[in-house]
């Protein structure tokens, strides 16, 4: 419960501001008009891709600058007054990113569908398992103690943009060459655009399965990661 009450303040507080939609609604949509502009792809391989975008960019367009806003504005020595340890507050700033991240997958989702796509269910537990992984990832950036929210989306920023180009989305695994296959291995993002794949009728790379584990592999890691980085920036930042 009081994980919740952190995601709902998060939610109020954090997830009206502009630069959420703009990350997490237009920046999406305009690479992906960009790729597909004067391109002849099939259209099932570009929804794919607008979704694993969609949920990665909404997903941790808000959780790297929780934190540093919180230590900016001087409310997390009152946050920490409450009887809620590192972890919960964790918790809570994952399950706010995650919901927003789910639900703003249904832009493209509605797109899709629009176009006369036919997307497997599946797909719905790739959103919600993927979510709550770039979440953490997210909140992994914002371990990093400093209160800019600049620094820290600067830092977010070097890590996501190359994530969307090794990944598979604009460019097939099979495509990439050894180097490139090596780290689209070692990106979350890779096995939900796998997911995303395989649930609007194309090949997968991987079992969906193991796509899958991976996922839930990559969210205990870096949700342990986080709650242990956290711990030591916290008195850093007040």
């Amino acid at each position: 419960m009081r994980a919740l009450a952190i995601a709902k303040k998060d939610i109020l507080i954090y997830y009206s501001k502009g630069p959420v939609v703009i990350f997490g609604i237009l920046l999406p949509i305009f690479l992906f008009l960009a790729f597909w502009i004067g391109r002849d792809l099939p259209l099932n391989f570009l929804m794919a891709g607008l979704i694993a975008m969609t949920v990665f960019f909404a997903s941790t367009s808000v959780s790297p600058v929780v934190a540093p806003w919180e230590g900016q504005m001087r409310t997390l020595e009152r946050l920490l007054t409450y009887p809620i340890d590192v972890k919960t507050i964790i918790l809570g700033d994952i399950i706010a990113s995650s919901i927003f991240g789910i639900l703003l997958s249904a832009i493209p989702l509605a797109i899709a569908f629009g176009v006369g796509i036919s997307v497997n269910p599946l797909i719905i537990l790739g959103i919600v398992v993927s979510a709550v992984c770039f979440s953490s990832l997210g909140l992994l950036f914002s371990a990093y103690p400093s209160n800019i929210p600049a620094t820290v989306m600067m830092i977010s920023a070097l890590v996501r943009f190359p994530m969307i180009f090794i990944s598979g989305i604009f460019i097939p695994i099979d495509n990439l060459p050894w180097l490139g296959k090596i780290l689209a291995f070692l990106s979350p993002l890779t096995y939900f655009t796998d997911i995303a794949r395989f649930c609007v009728g194309l090949k997968p790379f991987f079992p969906v399965y193991t796509d899958f584990a991976v996922l839930i592999g990559y969210t205990t890691l870096l949700f342990v990661l986080s709650v242990k980085l956290h711990e030591k920036a916290l008195l850093k930042r007040i």
